[in-house]
């Protein structure tokens, strides 16, 4: 993403969106929470063409190469289209993000004692499939080889050796540091609070795709969980019944970032590449720009 020069009222992770329209301006004093500002969508994919290209990537050499993979892809895709999903609200201000940060969980060990860490992408607009699979490949490594800890692990840990009552004030403290953009980079680049968008693969631990929340510290936007791949006939053009594959998701969305045709042509979007995924391995001809 283009670097640009930062203005007064920018944050360190983000630029303030200054050319809104006067009733977006105002919508964050009225609804100044993420919970109360949250959209609840849930959706179905046809993955006929999204299996096959899956299953190429594999044979090509991305071995792991799966759902989640493609699914960061698609965003990521989007985001270098449709920039405005990548807003995000902090400190009743609207920003345009910097950087495209994605956000999952990672079982160290795939056990019930096996420790969980969240672990943070950093993807460029013009990334590929490939490169998504590289970026994600080198972070969970990471993640797996760091022993019982990663940054995150030790940030977490560091806090809860904190007493209660402390460690309430410290969070206090944080939370108005971050309203007014005044949380070190250094913490929100670790922040598992602080990002793009959370992803969640249920469908791995055969769970149908959950509506979560959105948390209230930090400036995560959205929340998308998906789950298992789902068989269903349905009516062809013909009338006649045909076996579909299909995969269910659910979206929570900051409803504050943008408005419902803006999200309806990001729900276009994704359609589209889940029905034609080979566009994913060449980067978008031009990326766009936020608005200033």
């Amino acid at each position: 993403m283009s670097e640009r020069k930062r203005r007064w009222g920018d944050r360190k992770d983000g630029r303030k969106l200054r050319s809104l329209d006067p009733i977006n301006r105002i919508t964050a004093y009225i609804m100044d929470t993420r919970t109360g500002a949250s959209n609840y969508f849930h959706g179905r994919l046809d993955i006929r063409a999204c299996e096959p290209y899956i299953r190429q990537k594999r044979v090509e050499g991305l071995k792991g190469f799966g759902l989640l993979h493609f699914f960061i892809a698609a965003y990521v895709r989007i985001v270098s289209q449709r920039p405005g999903v990548n807003r995000f609200i902090s400190g009743q201000k609207l920003f345009a993000r910097n950087n495209i940060e994605v956000l999952f969980a990672v079982k160290k060990d795939m056990s019930l004692e096996g420790q969980e860490t969240v672990v943070k992408v950093v993807c460029h607009p013009s990334d590929t499939a490939a490169d998504i699979f590289r970026r994600v490949s080198e972070v969970v490594a990471e993640a797996r080889g760091a022993g019982d800890t990663n940054d995150v692990d030790s940030a977490a840990g560091a806090l809860g050796k904190i007493p209660g009552f402390i460690l309430k004030f410290v969070v206090w403290f944080l939370k108005k540091l971050d309203y007014i953009g005044k949380l070190p980079r250094s913490l929100t680049a670790l922040s598992p609070f602080h990002g793009s968008i959370f992803v969640t693969d249920l469908g791995s631990i055969n769970l149908p795709p959950v509506h979560h929340h959105l948390y209230e510290f930090g400036n995560i936007p959205i929340f998308l969980a998906f789950g298992p791949k789902q068989r269903e006939y349905i009516l062809d053009r013909h009338g006649q019944p045909e076996l579909r594959r299909f995969l269910d998701f659910t979206l929570t969305i900051d409803e504050r970032i943008t408005d419902g045709f803006y999200f309806s042509g990001i729900w276009r979007m994704l359609n589209e590449i889940f029905l034609h995924p080979d566009q994913l391995d060449a980067p978008p001809a031009k990326i766009v720009e936020d608005v200033d």
